[in-house]
């Protein structure tokens, strides 16, 4: 049999299955071109014969063989150029309407990846059959054959057929009824809390054909791709309807997953997650990250409560008015009502806008996704995902090798895209045995999974706590400075960023005397995104004060600079200019920037900088340079006669805080062009209050 087949649409999909979106043809269309595209669209549902139908193979044969038949009748009147009276089009047109959804069904019938949802809706895709053969035989009737000067064995074919599509029984097979309804029977007793009978689940994928982990990791990324769809589609009723069962059958298709496949073997999967353990890393411009727990929009004025939560400003303000006085999130007490700007995550969101084009206006759509995974969608997904949570826990505690390392793996895939799982990971405990598992292991892809899970789990809102209060920040700490791969190193750097997130939990790891200097070592050694996880960690950390001397210390400017003269990633190079910024803003910083040779490249960078942050942020730096050293670095500057228009171009171009640097600066090198005095000194330099860098 066939398993693999040209019409493979998992990869990208534009319509749900069973959609059949066909489109009339118009009406104006001549019968030539009419009867050339029916050959065509024939043509492709006969090739369907040899696929592999896992249901509906009676049905599919029958409608494969009625179209077939057609086919010779259509070739003829191509082949000999027979004439076409116009009364025949609209006939034709509508058997085309139909053949255009006989091959979309067709298509879904055999769709990798999308047998169990097709066997749980088998009632429903046989009715579809059944509609579409008797609408090939209201086409044939209404066709007025005798105008068309086919042979008469053509002839007798077609008028046979007719009779036949409309006494054709396209039934719910017997075996595709038994299987559906022992599906339904198995998520019934999942909605009550009942573990899935392991033997009867393998009955039916078995008869599905579903014989590996890959195969069955292929069912989840369909129905993971079929809620995404529906979520875009969220105002057709009739696409709501199918809400609860999705999800149920992603909860009773990950429990296969994880359970019944306990060999994980990945073939080329396994050197794709390779070379995308670095995308999988901090994705710190990540629409999920920035979502807020009220609104469940993008945050455009991120803000911190007394909890350490952090809110839209709008949100939390009307909360607050409306007389709450506990964090929406966790339910604790707020002891104030202060709301202080996070400005990491601001920065976050607004390199992401701008790398991106969009507006925050139309990136809400992004976060809906995510928001729609907040909840499990029904309870028979809920109490899968319950028990996988335990089995999971279970094998990294007590299982081999081979099974910790899967579990990991597992844990990494459950909690990659849905804040239901990961808060279900997190309660069973899954955590303390993950870290573990990172320093007990000589195994690189069971490091790796494990390191990457544990990343996955602290973009949870609980899961930094769970983390640190499993003393979880030494073993992380220990793969960030010698994990057995350079991979398992960076996604510990992408796991120190999301720790440090939590402004309670910034002082603690900054404090820690080794883990800045790890970080400036993978800013020198790093990949790409291995760079990139590491500055944006560096950032969060450099917020607090204490924390900057030590990261001037560790060598951070030498290698930041570094970065800025050798990278061509304007991402990477506007995160490396942030905290640039933010070590500039005290002397300190300043002469370490000046020390490293940085100004001229700075400067530059002023005007050959891609993306408009960075511009911004080489403004701020420039002027923070000017305010803590003074004539050293104005007379430089002066000099320059690039860098007037480029701070007058951000005056118009840039952002208000951006304008607002631009000004002062200008001013500064205005007031040093008048005076010209020799003994011009940083003190005559007009202080600002405060230099925000966000």
């Amino acid at each position: 049999m066939n398993h693999n087949n040209n019409n493979n649409l998992s990869h990208q999909r534009d319509r749900r299955v069973l959609s059949l979106p066909a489109v009339h043809p118009c009406e104006g269309i001549s019968p030539a071109t009419l009867i050339s595209s029916l050959v065509t669209l024939s043509q492709n549902i006969c090739n369907y014969q040899h696929s592999f139908f896992a249901t509906q193979r009676r049905n599919a044969r029958e409608a494969i063989r009625q179209v077939s038949i057609i086919l010779f009748f259509l070739l003829e009147i191509q082949e000999r150029s027979l004439p076409i009276p116009q009364s025949t089009v609209l006939s034709l047109s509508e058997l085309h309407f139909t053949f255009q959804k006989i091959h979309f069904l067709l298509q879904d019938c055999v769709l990798e990846g999308a047998r169990l949802l097709l066997l749980a809706k088998s009632n429903h895709v046989a009715s579809l059959f059944r509609s579409l053969v008797c609408a090939v035989a209201t086409s044939l009737d209404v066709l007025p054959l005798h105008e068309i000067e086919v042979s008469g064995e053509v002839r007798e074919l077609v008028e046979l057929l007719a009779k036949q599509a409309r006494k054709a029984k396209m039934e719910h097979e017997p075996k595709d009824e038994h299987m559906s309804k022992s599906v339904h029977s198995i998520l019934k007793q999942l909605e009550k809390g009942i573990e899935v009978d392991k033997n009867a689940f393998k009955e039916i994928i078995e008869y599905l054909e579903i014989k590996t982990w890959n195969e069955s990791n292929r069912e989840i990324n369909l129905l993971e791709e079929e809620i995404a769809l529906e979520c875009s589609n969220c105002n057709e009723r009739e696409h709501e309807r199918d809400a609860p069962l999705l999800s149920s059958l992603l909860g009773l298709m990950s429990y296969c997953r994880v359970v019944i496949f306990e060999t994980l073997e990945i073939s080329n999967n396994r050197e794709k997650s390779e070379t995308r353990m670095s995308t999988e890393m901090i994705t710190s411009v990540n629409p999920e990250d920035f979502r807020c727990p009220i609104s469940l929009e993008m945050m455009t004025d991120p803000v911190t409560v007394s909890t350490g939560q952090t809110y839209d400003r709008a949100s939390i303000k009307k909360w607050l008015k409306a007389g709450n006085t506990i964090c929406p999130k966790t339910g604790e007490n707020l002891s104030n009502t202060e709301l202080v700007p996070n400005t990491t995550l601001k920065r976050l969101i607004q390199q992401f806008c701008n790398d991106n084009g969009i507006s925050l206006s139309k990136s809400t759509n992004r976060n809906r996704d995510l928001a729609n995974t907040i909840l499990p969608g029904s309870a028979a997904n809920a109490h899968a995902m319950q028990f996988v949570s335990w089995f999971l826990t279970r094998m990294l505690a007590f299982g081999t090798d081979k099974q910790k390392s899967k579990s990991a793996y597992e844990i990494r895939l459950l909690a990659r895209s849905n804040l239901f799982n990961r808060a279900c990971l997190i309660q069973v405990g899954t955590i303390p045995p993950l870290l573990d598992l990172l320093l007990c292991t000589d195994e690189k892809s069971t490091q790796e999974n494990a390191i990457s899970a544990l990343m996955k789990l602290s973009k949870h809102a609980t899961g930094p706590q769970h983390i640190m209060d499993s003393n979880g920040l030494k073993p992380i700490l220990t793969v960030l400075k010698k994990g057995l791969s350079l991979e398992a190193r960076q996604v510990a750097a992408a796991t120190v960023f999301y720790l440090s997130s939590v402004r309670e939990y910034r002082k603690v790891v900054g404090e820690n005397p080794e883990v800045v200097p790890s970080l400036v070592e993978l800013v020198n050694e790093g990949t790409t995104c291995g760079k990139r996880n590491a500055v944006v960690a560096i950032y969060g950390l450099v917020l607090v004060p204490r924390n900057q001397k030590r990261a001037i210390e560790a060598g951070v400017v030498h290698a930041l600079v570094g970065v800025l003269g050798s990278s061509e990633k304007d991402e990477l190079v506007a995160e490396c200019l942030a905290v640039l910024a933010v070590l500039a803003e005290n002397v300190e910083g300043a002469n370490a920037i000046l020390r490293a040779s940085a100004l001229s490249l700075i400067t530059g960078m002023l005007q050959t900088a891609s993306l408009r942050l960075g511009k911004e942020h080489c403004a701020s730096i420039l002027l923070s340079l000017c305010v803590n050293i003074g004539a050293e670095v104005v007379a430089v500057l002066a000099k320059d006669p690039s860098v007037m228009p480029l701070l007058y171009s951000l005056l118009t171009e840039g952002t208000s805080h951006a304008a607002k640097k631009a000004r002062f600066l200008i001013k500064v090198l205005q007031d040093f062009s008048e005076t010209r005095a020799s003994g011009f000194k940083g003190s005559s330099v007009p202080q600002e209050p405060s230099l925000p860098v966000w």
